[in-house]
């Protein structure tokens, strides 16, 4: 999963400060993200006018090549409709035990004749009065390059009629939308599939807060690239550490979760009280007695010298 998210650095002149599409003037890197825990793999910084899609291909075949190194499962590749370009979809379709799930952009298509096709070929569905909800999938077959490619692509649209409230509208209310996707799957998975993407927005939200990369510190542009790479490296540690000593049965945060954001482990871990001492020629870290946490700590610190 990969995401881009403005930073705000509005109000300094910065080298490469520029307007994002959030009408704020700041950056807009570039981050993409591995498995639900959210190993971050890169992240790239870039201007904030910079569209998603310039230099988005080698930043992908980056990004996969990295990713095939940590692990030999399949990759699924998940970009909203910023990366909706023909030269994305070739390099994914290229990309070895690779899939992919790509927001379409419907680019003013003629919404009205979208809804008729697919009310009168697709499969429609009506989940309550006044809201029919339409699904069809495309296949369209194009050459490139004197090489042959199929692109498929799931188109859903929505008609309203009556709202939530049992209000009727004088003009229908349609949505249209879709995704690019090379996987044998009934659409309502691929939907629920791309769904979670929205995660990578949350660990990105978790890499500008936590470690309070939002607002970088130096007017250099090189020099805040190289913050942005250190800041993942420490991502990664902080996310090792809570994903070793604040997962069950170790956390002594109460609630159960797949993963801990950086905070919590800051909070849990990080701040935990503890005197260092001499003691036999040896310098040893003391805890109390009844240290909620130090099962957590003891744990994280017992895989770190098992490592070396």
């Amino acid at each position: 999963m990969w995401t881009s998210s403005p930073q705000d650095n509005s109000n300094t002149k910065k080298e490469g400060v520029s307007r994002t599409y959030k009408n704020y003037d700041g950056y807009a890197p570039m981050a993409a993200y591995l498995g639900m825990e959210g190993w971050c793999l890169e992240v790239e910084l870039r201007p904030g006018s910079q569209h998603s899609q310039k230099g988005f291909v080698y930043f992908i075949k980056r990004v996969i090549s990295g990713a095939k190194e940590l692990t030999k499962q399949p990759l699924l590749v998940r970009a909203d409709s910023g990366n909706d370009a023909q030269e994305t979809l070739v390099v994914l379709e290229d990309a070895e035990k690779t899939h992919y799930i790509i927001k379409w952009n419907p680019r003013g298509s003629d919404v009205l004749a979208w809804r008729d096709r697919v009310f009168a070929e697709g499969v429609v569905k009506t989940p309550r009065p006044g809201k029919r909800v339409g699904t069809m999938v495309i296949e369209e077959r194009k050459k490139i390059n004197e090489k042959p490619y199929t692109f498929k692509r799931i188109v859903r649209v929505i008609e309203r009629t009556i709202d939530r409230n049992g209000q009727f509208l004088l003009a229908p209310d349609i949505t249209l939308e879709g995704w690019w996707t090379d996987l044998a799957m009934e659409p309502e998975d691929i939907i629920e599939l791309y769904r979670q993407h929205a995660t990578s927005e949350q660990f990105h939200s978790e890499f500008k807060t936590d470690l309070d990369l939002d607002r970088l510190p130096s007017g250099k542009f090189a020099t805040n690239a190289l913050v942005m790479a250190l800041g993942a490296f420490v991502y990664n540690i902080l996310r090792f550490i809570g994903q070793t000593g604040l997962i069950a049965p170790f956390g002594p945060v109460r609630h159960s979760a797949k993963r801990r954001r950086p905070r919590t482990l800051i909070q849990e871990l990080m701040y935990l009280a503890g005197r260092l001492i001499t003691t036999g020629r040896q310098l040893k870290l003391r805890f109390s007695r009844h240290c909620p946490a130090f099962a957590a700590f003891s744990a994280v610190y017992s895989g770190l010298m098992t490592a070396n």
